[in-house]
């Protein structure tokens, strides 16, 4: 079965429609609901049923990597994948310093829970759009009942609830790919930060010039005196304080919300694991972290000299295990024709997490 939360309009005749059934088989699977009164918004549904995707044929994806994958592309994959997908549930977290919102995913029934994040770094937005094809896949599977690259999908589905957070930075995604539109608040100021070039294929930082992956609170000062930077800038620049950024604010809040039993940052290139931060991992992050690399080809490697990132923060905080996933191989941004590849190395790493949470 599938537990699928309602959302203001819902009646039991849509749900049974949307999911393909008659409304008696729904009420039967749910005794706690009345006949005589109103669904009430936030109310949970058990499904009885395999959830076979009604608004699409078996074999037309939504999620494509045809193209750069920006803030546009993921608002409306988000769209069409919770039409086709009624069990999949989707908010926002906060909103970048353009107002962007920070979408993020919910999907998954289980006592533990799994957090993967994706495009902190602007010229890295490949993750997100690897993160959204994992997501329309283990959709997929989840409604059919079948399993995902040998993993039980349904037995995931209720041990494990899994929290996306595709596009961090959809901001300097934006940037990174369109470089400074007409009119925009920031222009004069980001062709300065950037050297005075309009090529921002390069850039990382978020729309004012901070790299929001040296933005928490886990000895931000040692990561400011070692970056050296003094402002902002494409890369590096921790910003004027930890947690200044609104996008960095939004992660800490939501995760210290969550309190998620593991969290994955997805970044690139170099097809490694990093799995401590200063002596204050859990025990057992190694062997998971190299339970990881046997599902992914890639290698964990115990990493120093770094502080203030994401994973660094929350191992710092939670001391739970937290890992950051260098993803694919070369100089960022990455070709989009390593998409496939690089999906084919995390969806394991990402499926034996969610097995080994």
């Amino acid at each position: 079965m599938v537990r699928y939360i309602s959302r203001p309009g819902d009646t039991v005749l849509r749900i049974a429609d949307r999911f393909g059934m008659e409304a008696e088989e729904l009420y039967a699977a749910n005794p706690h609901v009345s006949r005589s009164r109103h669904l009430v918004p936030g109310s949970a549904l058990l499904i009885p049923r395999p959830v076979r995707p009604v608004c699409f044929g078996a074999q037309k994806r939504i999620v494509r990597g045809s193209a750069e994958y920006g803030p546009r592309q993921l608002a409306a994959d988000i769209h069409r994948l919770q039409a086709c997908y009624p069990f999949l549930q989707a908010g926002i977290i906060g909103r970048s310093v353009m107002g962007k919102p920070i979408a993020a995913l919910a999907i998954g029934e289980g006592k533990r829970s799994l957090h993967v994040n994706g495009s902190f770094h602007a010229n890295e937005w490949i993750t997100s759009l690897v993160l959204m094809t994992f997501l329309e896949d283990y959709c997929r599977a989840v409604g059919a009942g079948i399993p995902i690259r040998g993993y039980d999908s349904r037995k995931l589905l209720e041990r494990t609830q899994l929290w996306l957070v595709p596009m961090v930075n959809p901001d300097g995604v934006e940037l990174a790919q369109e470089g400074v539109m007409s009119g925009h608040p920031f222009g004069r100021d980001l062709i300065r930060w950037n050297r005075y070039s309009d090529r921002f294929f390069r850039w990382k930082a978020n729309v004012r010039g901070v790299d929001l992956n040296d933005q928490f609170p886990a000895h931000w000062e040692e990561e400011c005196a070692r970056r050296g930077k003094e402002g902002p800038g494409p890369r590096d620049y921790p910003g004027p304080a930890p947690l200044a950024e609104p996008e960095a604010a939004a992660m800490a809040a939501f995760t210290d919300r969550k309190a998620f039993d593991m969290v994955i940052a997805l970044h690139t290139q170099g097809q490694e694991i990093y799995w401590n931060y200063r002596d204050c991992e859990p025990d057992g992050a190694g062997e998971l972290a190299e339970r990881l690399g046997r599902a992914s080809g890639y290698r964990p490697v115990k990493l120093h000299g770094s502080d203030a990132g994401y994973k660094d923060w929350f191992i710092q905080r939670f001391r739970k295990p937290g890992f950051t996933v260098e993803c694919g191989i070369g100089v960022n941004p990455l070709p989009l024709a390593q998409a496939d590849d690089i999906y084919d190395d995390v969806a394991p790493l990402l499926l034996e997490a969610m097995r080994s949470v």
